[in-house]
């Protein structure tokens, strides 16, 4: 009786949290540069004596999709789009200095000439990024950073944007929804990423695969429930046994 609650809930709490998965993925539909979270379970053996005739769901750390997506030419000189597989280097912030990966590319330039996204430093070469005084910025397929300064008719290289690459199985998000490595140390810059200036890479979120997920899993929540209640008739009946 016991444990057929204890696995109702475990199955529950799986379904739960995959919605939010799924919920969160639609929210971010529309966001330049996201990629989908995929959540994953296990299988969890029930210690102690007896038959292993059950068995509870194991949370796991939710998986990122390496799926591209759609690109669109923008026109503007500071929105870049990696080409195939590949990630910005953005400064995560805080006192550690720690390193974040990114795929969106919509990048502004602050009061100070700091190269931003958001409110993270796009990383270069030697560090964030800062632009001096300019009339023109171009980056070039390799990362290099150009401006066109003031007075001057030739472009000048500034600093080279930090490009890396690794299996999306290594990296998860964190709090801010930057992707970083599950081992916790920074990526070497690979020198065969390639970007692509004047374009924006959308989100890789699927709406109608998340949709369907969602429906799946709504049936799935209501299998969990009409097992509690069976669990619950169970019990009730064992009381009655009990009392007669």
């Amino acid at each position: 009786m016991d444990a057929l609650i204890y696995t109702v809930m475990s199955g529950a709490e799986r379904v739960m949290n995959a919605q939010q998965v799924h919920a969160n993925n639609l929210a971010n539909l529309n966001t330049s540069g996201f990629r989908a979270n995929m959540e994953q379970a296990g299988s969890l053996d029930i210690q102690g004596q007896g038959y292993a005739d059950r068995v509870l769901s194991s949370l796991k750390s939710e998986a990122v999709s390496s799926r591209g997506g759609a690109v669109q030419d923008t026109g503007r000189s500071l929105d870049v789009a990696i080409q195939g597989d590949g990630y910005f280097a953005v400064a995560q912030g805080g006192p550690d200095g720690a390193e974040s990966y990114t795929r969106a590319g919509s990048f502004t330039i602050d009061a100070n000439g700091q190269l931003m996204l958001g409110r993270h430093a796009v990383l270069g070469e030697g560090g964030p990024i800062v632009l001096p005084q300019n009339s023109q910025v171009e980056i070039r397929a390799d990362g290099t950073v150009q401006v066109l300064m003031d007075g001057q008719t030739e472009m000048q290289t500034v600093d080279r944007l930090k490009l890396v690459d690794t299996d999306a199985r290594n990296l998860t998000k964190n709090e801010a929804g930057l992707l970083v490595p599950r081992d916790g140390q920074p990526l070497p810059t690979d020198d065969k990423v390639k970007v692509a200036g004047g374009k924006l890479e959308g989100s890789n979120v699927s709406a109608v695969e998340e949709m369907v997920a969602t429906m799946n899993l709504a049936r799935d929540f209501d299998m969990q429930m009409r097992l509690y209640k069976a669990a619950d008739t169970m019990a009730d009946g064992g009381d009655r046994l009990i009392r007669d």
